[in-house]
C-alpha cells in the first residue's frame, strides 16, 4: 500500500512539472507572438512634402590653368635677377628675369661699328660711280664728236682711235663701280644682320611676361645658370581655371557642355563654388573607363592651389515643385521601390513609382501625395512591419 501511495505521488508530481513547464513554454510563445504581433514598433516619420530636385553627375579631378607657360630663356646665361616670387601677379610685358650681358653689350657695339663702316665705305663707292659715270658721259661726247669728224677729215683716225678707247674705259669703270656697290649693299646688308642679331641676344637677356597671369612656380634664383628649354618660373592665367574632372563614361549622355556645376574643394568640403561644363573629353580611359569634363570655375576660395582635387557636381536636370521623398525611406521588395506609410495606428505597404534622382531624395511620380507621412522602423534592421502597431519617439 505504501509502495503505491508513493508511485502515485512520484506520477503526480511528473505531470505538475510537465504541466508546468508547458504552462511557462505557452507564456515564452505568447510573448513572443504579442512582441511580433502587438507590440508596437518604434519609428521615425517623415511627412511628403512638395519642393525642387535636382539630379547631378559626379566626377573627381584637379584644378588647372587653361592658359599656362613655362617662363625659359632662349639662350643660355648665368641668372643675374629674377624680379618676381611665387604668388607675384604680373602683367603682359613685365620684366621678369635678367641674364648677365657683360659679354653681350660689347658684342653689340663692334656690330654698330661694322655697320657705320659699312655704309661709309658704301657712300664712297657710290662717289666713285658718281665720278665714273661723268667720265663716261665726256668720253661718250668725245667719241661721237670723232665720229662725225672723221668722215671729214678734220681729225685722223689716231685721235678716232683714242676717244674710242677712252669710252671704253669709261663703260669698264661704270661696270666696275656697279660691282664694288653691289658688293658694298652686301657687306652692309650682312652687318646690318650681324647687329639685328647682336641686339636679339642682348634682348633675350630680358625675359618678359607673355601675358597677364599668376606666378605659380619659381625654379631658378639669381648666380644659377639656364639654359633653353629649362624652367625658370611658372606663370598661368587667372582668366581660364578648369576643373579637369574625370566621370564614369556611363554618365556621358546626361553631360553637355553650358551646363551649371558645383565645385567642392578638399579644403573648405562644406562650401561649394559655381562652375559650368566648358569642354568635354573625347577619349575615355580605356582602364577606368572614364572621359574628361572641364568645368570653368566662376569662383575660388580665397587660397588656392593649381593641381589642387576637388568635386565637381555637374547639375544635369532639374524639377521645381514636384513631390519629393529622402532616399533613406526607401525599401525595395522584389526589386520594386514601396514605403510603409502610416494608417491609422499601423504600418501599410505602399508601391511607388519613381522620377527624377538627386543628391539626397527621389522624386515620387506616383504612390504618394504631399501629406502622406512615411515610416521606417528606428534602431532594427527589421523592416518586415507591414500591419504592425507603431510608435513614435
Amino acid at each position: 500500500m505504501g509502495a503505491t501511495m508513493a508511485d502515485r505521488w512520484q506520477s503526480l508530481r511528473r505531470r505538475l512539472w510537465q504541466i508546468v513547464k508547458l504552462v511557462v513554454l505557452a507564456a515564452v510563445v505568447g510573448g513572443v507572438v504579442y512582441w511580433l504581433k502587438f507590440a508596437p514598433v518604434s519609428v521615425s516619420v517623415h511627412q511628403v512634402e512638395r519642393g525642387d530636385i535636382v539630379a547631378e553627375v559626379m566626377g573627381t579631378g584637379t584644378l588647372e590653368a587653361h592658359f599656362k607657360s613655362t617662363i625659359s630663356p632662349r639662350i643660355s646665361g648665368r641668372i643675374q635677377e629674377v624680379f618676381v616670387d611665387m604668388g607675384d601677379s604680373v602683367t603682359a610685358g613685365k620684366l621678369l628675369v635678367k641674364l648677365d650681358d657683360v659679354d653681350m653689350k660689347p658684342q653689340v657695339e663692334i656690330a654698330q661699328a661694322s655697320v657705320v663702316v659699312s655704309r661709309a665705305a658704301l657712300d664712297r663707292l657710290q662717289a666713285d660711280r658718281g665720278q665714273a659715270l661723268a667720265v663716261l658721259e665726256q668720253t661718250t661726247a668725245d667719241h661721237e664728236r670723232a665720229l662725225r669728224l672723221r668722215p671729214g677729215g678734220a681729225i685722223s683716225q689716231e685721235d678716232v682711235d683714242k676717244a674710242t678707247a677712252a669710252w671704253k674705259i669709261a663703260q669698264a669703270g661704270i661696270a666696275r663701280t656697279d660691282a664694288a656697290l653691289m658688293e658694298g649693299r652686301k657687306q652692309l646688308i650682312a652687318a646690318e644682320t650681324s647687329l639685328a642679331y647682336r641686339k636679339a641676344l642682348l634682348g633675350d637677356t630680358e625675359i618678359v611676361a607673355p601675358f597677364d597671369g599668376l606666378i605659380v612656380q619659381r625654379q631658378r634664383d639669381p648666380g644659377d645658370i639656364a639654359v633653353p628649354g629649362s624652367a625658370v618660373l611658372s606663370l598661368i592665367s587667372t582668366k581660364e581655371l578648369w576643373i579637369t574632372a574625370w566621370v564614369d563614361e556611363t554618365e556621358m549622355s546626361r553631360v553637355a557642355i553650358g551646363q551649371p556645376a558645383r565645385v567642392m574643394f578638399r579644403s573648405e568640403p562644406d562650401h561649394a563654388y559655381g562652375g559650368e561644363v566648358t569642354r568635354l573629353g573625347r577619349q575615355a580611359d580605356r582602364e577606368t573607363r572614364e572621359f574628361t569634363v572641364d568645368v570653368r570655375v566662376l569662383e575660388l576660395p580665397k587660397n588656392w592651389a593649381t593641381a589642387q582635387r576637388a568635386e565637381v557636381y555637374v547639375q544635369t536636370a532639374r524639377k521645381i515643385g514636384v513631390t519629393v521623398l529622402p532616399a533613406q525611406y526607401i525599401l525595395w521588395r522584389d526589386q520594386k521601390p514601396g514605403v510603409f506609410v502610416r494608417k491609422g495606428q499601423h504600418a501599410a505597404w505602399r508601391d511607388l513609382t519613381l522620377g527624377l534622382r538627386g543628391r539626397e531624395s527621389v522624386e515620387v511620380v506616383a504612390g504618394l501625395e504631399p501629406g502622406d507621412e512615411v515610416v521606417v522602423p528606428t534602431g532594427a534592421k527589421d523592416t518586415a512591419i507591414e500591419g504592425r502597431r507603431i510608435s513614435t519617439p
